[in-house]
């Protein structure tokens, strides 16, 4: 009895779940539509090439040699990367005499707008930027690139790093004024060697890895393993839960000035409960009101050992 009720309700809601899928199918191919139309190529005969704009702009064409986007123009016959690649096609913009209602320009465009041009090109290179915190605070990609008067070459930004990061980021910037710190500002490391500001699915748009320690040990490679017996917080809760990553007071970027105390936050008898993998010190040499030597003058593998389970040397 119970197989044919469940039968019954079964074939009742084939209706709705065809009704749905219609629904679901009629609202896809209206999305593709749309799409289809907005990439639907304009008019050959509304392009008067670059040549025509050189005529007017001759200031910026004589600059664009110097631009990574010059090179994209050199292909398919010059048909590549030119100036109606980005500002569209310019025929009325010229048969008006100039009108610059005419034309696509990325000051009088919304960042949507810029966005869409750009990622038209990039889209492949930054997938994540729409659903980026930088994208989500309306931030287009002219906010920090210049196609046309730009510091860095490599990436067209306006202003060099880290400069053109602390002008939002000014709540970051005194970190790497403390007496330890990675050397940013000496430039010898850049903000995206570590971030990647068109977005990632880890926090703080950290570059995405298999592992969550990566950006760290891509560099501190002593420390990635791996080891036999492995210390548990550096695989659940990552490097900043010791270590101060932007700058810090403390040698070794550490988050406080004594070890133990850095150490006892987890490995005491009140956070066992918290860490139940913490094991809690005894015994008169971890008697840690008497002032005894840091943790790691015997713990001195803290990162992980091949060796012991307790991370002697």
């Amino acid at each position: 009895m119970k197989r044919f009720l469940v039968c019954v309700a079964l074939i009742a809601l084939i209706p709705c779940l065809w009704e749905t899928g219609s629904v679901d199918a009629a609202s896809g191919k209206k999305q593709r539509a749309t799409l289809t139309q907005k990439m639907a190529a304009p008019n050959s005969a509304d392009f008067v090439g670059s040549e025509t704009c050189a005529t007017c702009h001759a200031d910026v064409a004589n600059r664009f040699s110097t631009n990574p986007h010059s090179r994209l123009a050199l292909m398919h016959n010059g048909k590549g990367a030119t100036c109606e690649s980005c500002h569209g096609p310019g025929k009325a913009h010229v048969d008006s005499g100039g009108d610059i209602t005419k034309i696509f320009r990325f000051s009088q465009a919304s960042a949507q707008q810029i966005d869409a041009t750009c990622l038209g090109c990039h889209e492949g290179a930054h997938p994540d930027f729409e659903r980026s915190p930088h994208g989500k605070a309306g931030l287009s990609c002219t906010s920090c690139h210049s196609v046309h008067s730009f510091a860095s070459e490599a990436s067209l930004l306006k202003v060099s790093q880290p400069t053109l990061c602390y002008t939002c980021h000014t709540d970051v910037k005194p970190a790497f004024a403390q007496p330890f710190h990675h050397k940013v500002d000496e430039g010898l490391m850049q903000c995206s060697d570590c971030h990647d500001p068109h977005g990632t699915f880890e926090d703080k748009q950290l570059k995405s890895t298999p592992d969550q320690n990566a950006v760290c040990t891509k560099c501190h490679t002593e420390t990635a393993g791996p080891f036999v017996y492995e210390h548990p917080v550096i695989k659940t809760e990552g490097c900043t839960t010791c270590h101060s990553p932007h700058g810090s007071p403390n040698a070794r970027l550490l988050n406080v000035s004594n070890i133990n105390t850095l150490c006892l936050q987890c490995h005491s008898g009140t956070n066992m409960g918290a860490f139940p993998h913490a094991v809690s010190p005894t015994g008169p040499v971890h008697n840690q009101a008497a002032q005894y030597v840091a943790c790691t003058n015997c713990h001195t593998q803290i990162h992980g050992s091949n060796a012991s389970p307790q991370f002697f040397k």
